[in-house]
């Protein structure tokens, strides 16, 4: 009784470690808890209290003037007869502050598309790990399964070879077979640390990640085909990629830097009051005053040529991207096609022949049909064949991932 409860405690241990999930869960997941997400928001608050900041004129400057001394009177701070007071503000020109305004929005809109485009990567690499994960399990189970087996085998023909009833060549021929299945065993255990990590730093969950994903689901997704051709995924791509029309955005923010640049080389007006007791020709003489800097040159006209250079380097650094884009583009399509033919050339009658034959010589083996040469090269073909064909639907999903981070929009019906 003891020993089943004991046996309990560990499997609900087990459990407790983790989390079976959906694709969907894990997307929610992420979208909640993603540190590098959630700072990244900042910046986009960032820049709306740069908007706030840009609509903020400067404090308006009030003075005063009193008697230090009076000569006639012999008197120090003689502030009856003698004192005055006046107030300023300084009026913006040119349309500074709408420029300035204006290339403020241009920031947050940059930061916007910024956060877009690390939402697309991010969620990008949360899908991988996902589908990573997915088959790293199902080549774990199917490399358990054999090794199963292959264990049992090696234990009955060690006890044969020990009392002489079969060779020691053959002890070690199922041997090195196990040996293989251990190292297989050994680098898909790692791979699955590897991404369960991953999943854990993308979804903010401690837990090891259990991927829930029935096998008709997995299949619809494989069977999946992007709607349109190469130059259509290219179109789309150019439409919706933020990275893409981040560049775009630039040449416009630049734009508009240039020109807050250039309205700052109009002069501004000092507009104020002052009162003055006795100072002035008038008793409590009350003056307008106005003050503009001379513009005898252009004091910002440094600046300004700076930034017509940066709209060129910007238009430049856009028509990069869009080759950029777009080969890579043409790229991940090809290679999601030439994946994606090569796995419907192998017909699901192919898989299910090949399952058949593994049970029949399994069987055989036992019924002492075949030898143990036979039966070990056909084991050692098999567990190539299927990590491969693991291997090859993983690779369909990753590329499909790529497009789908690429181009941005749905394209997958």
């Amino acid at each position: 009784m003891n020993k089943i409860a004991g046996l309990f405690i560990a499997i609900s241990s087990f459990m407790a470690g983790q989390q079976q999930m959906s694709l969907l869960d894990c997307e929610e997941a992420f979208q909640k808890n993603n540190l590098q997400l959630l700072a990244e928001q900042y910046n986009i608050n960032i820049a709306d209290a740069d908007i706030l900041q840009a609509k903020i004129w400067e404090l308006p400057q009030l003075s005063a003037q009193i008697n230090a001394y009076n000569p006639e009177g012999k008197k120090a701070f003689d502030v009856g007869h003698a004192k005055g007071a006046g107030i300023t503000q300084l009026i913006y020109m040119g349309g500074k502050k709408k420029n300035e305004i204006a290339f403020a929005k241009s920031n947050k809109e940059l930061a916007q598309l910024q956060f877009s485009q690390l939402l697309v990567d991010l969620r990008t690499q949360l899908r991988a790990a996902y589908f990573n994960l997915y088959y790293e399990k199902q080549k774990l189970d199917n490399t358990n399964k054999q090794l199963g087996y292959m264990n049992d085998l090696l234990d009955a023909y060690r006890v044969q070879s020990a009392k002489g009833n079969v060779s020691l060549k053959d002890e070690v021929r199922l041997q090195s077979l196990v040996i293989q299945l251990n190292n297989d065993k050994l680098s898909i255990n790692k791979n699955i640390l590897e991404f369960e990590q991953n999943l854990k730093v993308l979804t903010g969950i401690s837990d090891d990640i259990e991927p829930q994903l029935s096998d008709a689901d997995a299949k619809g997704i494989l069977a999946a085909q992007p709607f349109g051709d190469e130059d259509e995924l290219k179109r789309k791509a150019l439409e919706n990629n933020s990275d893409y029309q981040y560049f775009l955005k630039l040449i416009d923010n630049s734009k508009l830097y240039a020109q807050w640049q250039k309205s700052l080389n109009v002069p501004d007006l000092n507009v104020g009051a002052g009162w003055d007791q006795n100072g002035g020709t008038f008793k409590n003489e009350v003056n307008l005053m106005v003050g503009i800097p001379l513009p005898l040159w252009k004091s910002n006209q440094g600046n300004v040529e700076k930034a017509n250079y940066v709209i060129q380097q910007n238009q430049k650094n856009a028509d990069y991207q869009k080759l950029t884009l777009e080969t890579k583009v043409q790229a991940a399509y090809k290679t999601w096609k030439s994946q994606y033919d090569q796995l419907a050339e192998i017909k699901t009658t192919d898989l299910t022949n090949m399952e058949l034959v593994y049970d029949g010589m399994l069987k055989n083996f036992r019924k002492g049909n075949i030898n143990l040469i036979e039966f070990t090269d056909f084991m050692d073909s098999y567990r190539q064949t299927a990590l491969q064909i693991y291997d090859m639907k993983n690779e369909i999903m990753q590329s499909a991932e790529q497009l789908n981070q690429l181009i941005q929009t749905k394209i997958f019906y």
